[in-house]
């Protein structure tokens, strides 16, 4: 239902998206495409290693991966990125960081950029894991709206865009949500999985979470 707010904003003035081919559902996808961008260490995701989409998603699957890899498009506070793939309820994505990895280190090491905007928005549990197998999930509360979803992702508009200098691994500027390892008991990480909450608006072809970047806060290179 945002997403179409969005696309109606983005054609004429009033707030909503483009229509797209709606998926509702889908099996899991594996993705191993990487970007130009990731053959040098940058601070964002590298390869989505699987996708599994649930009931009202598709928004943004024709741009798959890339559209999930590189910085975020954030469009501030009062409007949304139409650049994200819509996860649908329950979806789940997982990414991988190739050449860099999340560490410890004082404050957030993660930030996750969805597009919420104004009153309008969808949140997500995220989770990191080391290996890919095992997983440690930040708890996230989808229902309590007066307590500003604690945990969750997708609740904070996103400020860095390429185009407006706003650096996307800045915490303080950038917008997003952000996540420290310590409070995991972790000290590195390489693959982030995002989990639409199921408290979301689940309309196609844009239900759900909309995954825009994530962006390493503190990081150190894998050795090749």
């Amino acid at each position: 239902m945002r997403l179409l707010c969005l696309l109606l904003l983005a054609s004429t003035a009033c707030a909503g998206p483009a229509t797209q081919a709606a998926a509702d559902g889908g099996d899991a996808q594996t993705m191993d495409t990487t970007t130009d961008t990731a053959k040098k260490a940058d601070p964002f995701a590298d390869r989505v290693v699987s996708f599994t989409p649930g009931p009202g998603a598709g928004f943004g699957q024709d741009k798959m991966p890339g559209v999930v890899l590189g910085p975020p498009q954030g469009k501030g506070a009062n409007a949304g990125s139409l650049d994200v793939v819509s996860l649908g309820k329950d979806g789940t994505i997982v990414l991988v960081f190739d050449d860099i990895e999340l560490v410890d280190g004082p404050g957030p090491d993660l930030l996750v950029f969805e597009n919420p905007f104004s009153t309008w928005l969808e949140t997500g549990y995220v989770a990191v894991s080391e290996d890919g197998q095992t997983w440690q999930e930040w708890p996230c509360a989808p229902t309590d709206a007066a307590g500003g979803f604690p945990g969750c992702a997708g609740v904070h508009p996103v400020f860095a865009n390429p185009d407006n200098g706003i650096d996307p691994t800045d915490p303080k500027v950038a917008g997003g949500d952000a996540f420290d390892l310590a409070d995991l008991g972790m000290t590195h990480a390489r693959y982030v999985r995002i989990r639409d909450s199921g408290h979301n608006p689940s309309d196609p072809p844009g239900g759900g979470f909309d995954l825009d970047a994530i962006a390493v806060v503190h990081g150190a290179p894998i050795a090749p």
